[in-house]
């Protein structure tokens, strides 16, 4: 191995070691969702209690049962020394340790070329930055997944749009990535098939299991939720609070923090048609350049980027590992198209710095709707809109074979 790539692997473990400590130690408790969630949901499953999600709705996919599972498994040998809790936060972290170790091989092997040791500086980084929701969440188990089913995508189409579909059936946001190449590869029909087929195979374990009823509770669950805090919707209501014209409310159905407002249950109804036109507006953009003729690697990066960014900023939801999805689509455009790649993996490493200063760094204060904590949420917001005109922008620069065939001819 390289002396650089061995550099490379040794910060990458080393951050990995340092944001789970981090967790411990950081206020708001940032690995609560692992304890107070993930732990019971597996004990009740291996206990013969209810299956979330099999036996009762749950606002997850099917699949996300499972790292949670693996998780539990870890942790039974060190109950006796640091209890049930401890012992699933060690499982857990170790877990996804594991995970993004492997997809790190596949990222930068033992001796990667300068792309790809750069898109792994950039993942190191983008972690750090973020701090313990990086890992002490669910979807850091899909940013690994996402990671090697988009490098596979150009030798190992089938397999890599199957290991998407399956990311996308522990947390859906992957599914913009199999969207993206959809549009963007000349072998869409495969990659169609290949999606359908690893849904059939999934939804039909399910059936077998007992799930019928609540197959899709994962979508059901999520309509009646309100605007969260955190979100970019929320940012107008949150300096309305500061100023004491609205309210920040708990939810225990949902288990987290919203506005109350007038105008808030309208807002909550609306974004998800916004969402819905957004995806299909920047779907039309990209299938418009793959059928004059753009490369993939031109036109998936910032298509997939662009998807995933709407996903963010048209969410009623904003919880903070959401930054975590944009981790994948940079890193694959760092590999396709490196010399395009600062500006967005820049944006997304702020993002990523703020995210963190906002939760759980200040977020008591947040939850008061004092300044400081407001004005990081607007700045993180407002950047994340950016990085959605960024990814828009560069996907409507994308050169197409048609326009590069006239600029020779004018040549």
């Amino acid at each position: 191995m390289r002396p650089r790539t061995t550099l490379l692997w040794a910060a990458f473990l080393a951050v990995h070691v340092l944001v789970a400590w981090l967790g411990w130690v950081y206020p708001t408790q940032p690995m609560g969702d692992v304890v107070l969630v993930y732990e019971p949901w597996s004990t009740a499953a291996v206990s013969g209690g209810a299956i979330v999600g099999i036996t009762e709705p749950w606002v997850y996919p099917q699949l996300a049962l499972l790292p949670m599972l693996l998780a539990k498994l870890l942790a039974w040998p060190l109950v006796g020394f640091v209890g049930t809790s401890g012992a699933y936060l060690i499982g857990w972290a170790v877990l996804v340790t594991a995970v993004d170790a492997v997809a790190f091989g596949v990222l930068v092997g033992r001796s990667g070329t300068a792309s790809r040791r750069s898109a792994g500086w950039f993942w190191t980084a983008a972690l750090l930055l973020l701090g313990p929701i990086g890992i002490y969440r669910i979807d850091a188990v899909t940013v690994a997944l996402a990671v090697i089913g988009g490098l596979w995508l150009i030798k190992r189409p089938v397999v890599a749009t199957a290991l998407l579909t399956v990311a996308a059936w522990i947390k859906i946001w992957p599914g913009a990535l199999v969207l993206a190449a959809m549009v963007a590869a000349r072998g869409r029909i495969r990659i169609l098939l290949a999606a359908v087929g690893a849904c059939a195979a999934i939804v039909l374990l399910l059936f077998l299991l007992g799930a019928d009823q609540h197959l899709l509770g994962f979508l059901t669950q999520q309509t009646g939720r309100g605007v969260q805090i955190e979100s970019v919707a929320a940012t107008p209501f949150m300096w309305l609070a500061h100023f004491g014209a609205a309210s920040v409310d708990y939810s225990f159905e949902i288990l987290t923090f919203q506005v109350g407002a007038p105008g808030v249950d309208v807002l909550a109804v609306l974004l998800t048609p916004i969402m819905a036109v957004t995806v299909a507006a920047v779907f039309v953009i990209g299938a418009v350049k793959a059928t004059r003729g753009a490369s993939f690697p031109r036109l998936f990066p910032p298509l997939a980027l662009t998807l995933v960014a709407v996903l963010i900023v048209t969410n009623k939801v904003g919880s903070p590992q959401f930054q975590t999805w944009l981790i994948a689509p940079v890193i694959l455009w760092i590999i396709f198209d490196r010399t395009r790649s600062a500006l967005p993996a820049g944006v997304v490493l702020v993002l990523c710095a703020l995210t963190c200063l906002i939760y759980p760094l200040t977020y008591d204060g947040l939850l008061r709707a004092e300044l400081v904590p407001v004005l990081l949420l607007t700045a993180r917001n407002l950047l994340l809109i950016a990085l959605l005109v960024v990814g828009v922008r560069a996907l409507v620069r994308v050169p197409t074979a048609r326009r590069t065939s006239r600029s020779r001819t004018r040549i």
